[in-house]
């Protein structure tokens, strides 16, 4: 049990669930997030010297950083996303200073709620306090996203990141990931709620085929610029699309498809939120889980099942897979007064199909980055 009065700050920061938006965060486009209450928690305090001692509520690991040698712990199983953190920040001229912290995370790891950006965003906030340095919520949103894409080595977009730092209590955003552009949109979900259900398989982005998807990405990018002024796919409209498509073909012309119509389906879910439209944000949730399914291919057998599982409850309006898949969430729009029954039969026909449980998370939409002096 941690005494948090031993520390000098309690810092933290959210997870997040991407409401629409998928795969399109790093073509350019705009995301739908919003941050959750299951949080990664640091308690930090200076101890004078040129280390960092890590530790963690959940393992018996203990870590030491030497703060003149951040560069060198990538290779870590645990702390190599607390050393990236401190390393960018390191390397973009702020203090770090020698410090006990420890580590309370909430949020599942592989499971598309994004607990590396919880973990970085708060690391870097924690040690923004104690040197008594600061940075705006954004600022430190694009350091920690440095973080994961130079030292993870995950080449990730903004959202996870952003959502993470500047997530707002009962507000999803609209995040333009090209210009940062951010519009809060309050969350309205009347007799509804947002069902988050985690299949159990884990998935590692790095191992994953998360940087290839990039890649088919970028390739089509290039071919389409020979036909469009355009400096990300997300700049391409339907219209265009469907104009210049034949250049594209295979594996490639899917990828691109999926992002340019999900960049159409978060215009639509936007303008359905502010106006209530709920059935018509389930049926661009369903639209959203088949594309990722069909055509950029990272759902896989376990979240496919999962969402059918959903769709089927006649209380559900919609659901999808969140995260860059392979494993990890759905979020489903369920009556609330018939959440209970819509777990157990999920959970039953899951389970008799896919051979294990899944998880339901209980959690609501809340602030990004909380800051508490001791």
């Amino acid at each position: 049990m941690i005494n948090k009065n031993d520390y000098t700050y309690v810092v933290s920061a959210s997870g997040r669930i991407n409401i629409i938006g998928e795969h399109v965060d790093y073509c350019g486009g705009k995301v739908f997030p919003a941050a959750l209450s299951l949080k990664n928690t640091v308690y930090i305090r200076p101890n004078g010297t040129d280390k960092i001692n890590l530790s963690w509520t959940t393992l018996d690991e203990k870590v030491t950083l030497d703060i003149n040698k951040l560069g060198e712990y990538k290779h870590l199983e645990y702390g190599n996303y607390q050393a990236g953190s401190a390393y960018v920040l390191q390397q973009a001229g702020y203090k770090v200073l020698g410090c006990d912290m420890v580590q309370d995370c909430k949020v599942p790891f592989g499971s598309g709620l994004s607990s590396s950006a919880a973990i970085e965003v708060s690391t870097i906030a924690a040690l923004l306090a104690i040197s008594g340095e600061s940075l705006s919520n954004p600022e430190i949103a694009l350091l920690a996203q440095k973080a994961e894409r130079e030292y993870a080595g995950v080449n990730c977009g903004i959202m996870d990141q952003y959502a993470s730092a500047c997530g707002k209590l009962n507000n999803a955003f609209i995040l333009d990931c090209k210009t940062l552009e951010c519009e809060y949109v309050p969350i309205d979900m009347k007799d509804y709620a947002l069902v988050i259900t985690n299949c159990n398989k884990p998935h590692n982005l790095v191992e994953s085929k998360y940087n290839e998807r990039r890649s088919e990405t970028e390739t089509a990018l290039e071919i389409l610029k020979t036909k469009f002024d355009i400096s990300c796919l997300a700049d391409l409209s339907v219209e265009q699309f469907e104009q210049g498509k034949d250049l594209l073909s295979g594996k490639i012309l899917d990828r691109a498809k999926h992002v340019v119509y999900e960049c159409e389906r978060v215009k639509l879910a936007k303008n359905a939120m502010i106006l209530g439209d709920l059935n018509l944000l389930g049926q661009l949730l369903n639209q959203s889980h088949a594309s990722l399914r069909d055509l950029y291919e990272v759902t896989g057998i376990e979240l496919d099942t999962l969402q059918k599982a959903q769709i089927e409850n006649p209380y559900c309006l919609g659901a999808r897979m969140i995260g860059a898949g392979f494993g990890g969430c759905t979020i489903a729009i369920v009556l609330k007064t018939q959440v209970e029954n819509f777990k157990q039969e999920v959970l039953q026909k899951y389970e008799k199909a896919i051979g294990y449980k899944p998880t339901f998370y209980d959690s609501y939409i809340d602030n990004g980055i909380t800051v508490e002096k001791v």
